[in-house]
């Protein structure tokens, strides 16, 4: 049978892997919905050269634009945030949320109030309403399939079953860009230099993320939320060469890794195909270990690297702290991009929100989710201006 697949972000660099993926697989899957935010151009190349029964764009005013170049087709052409959430219900056997940030929050939980099966490259969901989105999960029987490479890595070689067995999550981290540099040498860093990454080819935040190793941060609490682990059993540990993807520890000292070229392909076909496995071998190049010799692992030095730190703290702080987090990071980061900030403000930027913002009692509802969102944001724009600006 052919698999519907709805793309949430199909314009972005998840999302045009899964395309590259689907062209070569069209008689086992098809696009039902796709949506962007703003790259309409290759909304509509993807559009045209798929036909989906749906195609959303998020920026009003170029809703004309797609609908008219889309007007010889039967595509259902919608735009907005009410277009995206469309989507999100849309009919379909797999949804790959490759929306970025904390805008995939909304549609996400949309899907899975559906049942929906989802492949998860948000982590910033589950960071800003863990609770919320695994309560749910639970309550419509949803499933999320992880995108992200370790998750995806752990997910391959977790015994769910045998849960008790499992001793720890170890989390493998590049050490991105400025692995090598002392504190003081990456106050100077440029946004050019953040965003070249050694391995991997991401978009600018998760790259900028990536030289903080806030992202490597952030999966701590994904891998909380997505495996139902304590923080005290996941660690991460430096893997410059980003061969082996995560491991998963076992009580009897086993430890199972999953090894894989740096190619996000190799963890969208697993989502996409699962419980099977995808043929990726016109879109990968295998590994070769002879060639590859020998792999080497460091302990991150979280003093150079304190959003691992931060990270994890938030765990154990106030409701709501994660979405702080995310929010003021988000900001943070944008701000840094923009050249406003220097690069080891964003951490400390993040810091001064989470010591500074007053929490709501607890979080309810995705409408709370998104209000302490809102209000971060402002909070952090307010601080940049009064203490960091450049």
């Amino acid at each position: 049978m052919i698999k519907q697949v709805n793309i949430l972000g199909v314009t972005g660099s998840i999302g045009t892997s899964a395309t590259d993926i689907l062209r070569t697989n069209k008689g086992d899957y098809r696009l039902g919905a796709i949506t962007a935010h703003q790259n309409s151009a290759l909304l509509i190349k993807y559009a045209l050269e798929f036909l989906p029964d749906m195609v959303v764009i998020g920026d009003d005013k170029k809703y004309h634009e797609v609908k008219d170049a889309l007007n010889n087709t039967n595509i259902i052409v919608l735009a907005g945030d009410a277009g995206i959430l469309q989507a999100a219900i849309y009919p379909c056997d797999i949804l790959l949320m490759a929306i970025v940030g904390a805008a995939a929050l909304a549609p996400t939980i949309k899907a899975i109030e559906q049942g929906r099966t989802i492949a998860l490259a948000n982590k910033e969901c589950l960071v800003c309403a863990g609770d919320i989105i695994c309560e749910k999960v639970k309550e419509h029987n949803a499933q999320l399939l992880p995108v992200d490479s370790e998750h995806n890595a752990i997910f391959q070689v977790f015994d769910d079953k045998n849960r008790d067995d499992i001793r720890r999550l170890i989390l493998t981290a590049s050490g991105g860009p400025f692995l090598n540099l002392s504190y003081d040498e990456m106050q100077h860093v440029t946004p050019e230099q953040a965003l070249k990454h050694p391995n991997w080819s991401m978009g600018d935040k998760i790259s900028i993320d990536s030289a903080s190793m806030m992202n490597k941060g952030l999966e701590i609490i994904e891998a909380h939320y997505l495996f139902s682990m304590p923080p005290d059993k996941i660690d991460v540990i430096v893997h410059p060469s980003s061969t082996l993807h995560s491991f998963v520890e076992y009580v009897d000292g086993s430890l199972l890794a999953q090894l894989g070229p740096t190619d996000m392909k190799v963890a969208i076909g697993y989502a996409l195909s699962y419980p099977r496995r995808m043929d990726l071998q016109t879109h990968i190049s295998y590994l070769d270990l002879a060639k590859i010799g020998a792999l080497h692992f460091y302990a991150p030095d979280e003093k150079r690297f304190p959003a691992l730190k931060l990270a994890r703290d938030v765990l154990g702080l106030y409701k709501g702290a994660g979405t702080v987090l995310n929010a003021s990071n988000e900001m943070a980061v944008q701000a840094y991009i923009n050249k406003q900030i220097g690069f080891l403000d964003i951490v400390n930027i993040c810091r001064d929100i989470l010591d500074s913002q007053s929490p709501l009692s607890d979080l309810y509802s995705v409408d709370d989710v998104i209000a302490l969102d809102a209000d971060t944001r402002r909070n952090t724009n307010i601080l940049i201006d009064k203490k960091y600006k450049l």
